[in-house]
């Protein structure tokens, strides 16, 4: 799986005209499924995104998770162009998990990221999606399963 993780001050995801849903101060989360993931892959994400300290502390040092910031918050979309290859111009995309196995994956790491409390808004898997973000800092991390 990747992630995109961004630390936002705001997000929302708007589908036909409409929030879907949005957050306040949190993580937007681009996620995309690979072919070849499965259950640990998933819970080794949530985990990952779940723990990332890149909140500031009392001394102004990039020390804390989400909850112990008190950002709590992820904004959750799925994303299967994560896995694009893009040797030609034209870009492939037969790396991406087809929705089969990309959904319940999307599900499974949204689940683990309520588990540990987080309040998870997302959008709809394979809608055409509208994403607005206001990031904060920027700070923005790339998540690879194969690399952590």
């Amino acid at each position: 799986m990747r992630a995109v993780v961004t630390r936002v001050k705001n997000a929302r995801v708007e589908i036909d005209g409409r929030i879907h849903g949005q957050i306040g101060r949190g993580f937007l989360v681009l996620l995309g499924v690979h072919a070849d993931d499965g259950p640990a892959e998933a819970a080794k994400i949530a985990d990952k995104i779940c723990g990332l300290r890149v909140f500031e502390d009392e001394a102004g040092k990039m020390n804390l998770n989400p909850a112990q910031a008190g950002a709590g918050s992820l904004l959750i979309i799925s994303q299967f162009t994560l896995f694009a290859d893009c040797r030609s111009r034209r870009p492939g995309f037969s790396a991406a998990a087809r929705p089969e196995t990309a959904i319940p994956l999307y599900e499974s790491v949204i689940a683990q990221c309520r588990e540990r409390g987080f309040a998870v808004e997302t959008g709809v898997f394979g809608a055409d999606m509208q994403v607005f973000s206001q990031n904060d800092g920027p700070v923005t991390i790339l998540l690879d399963t194969r690399e952590l």
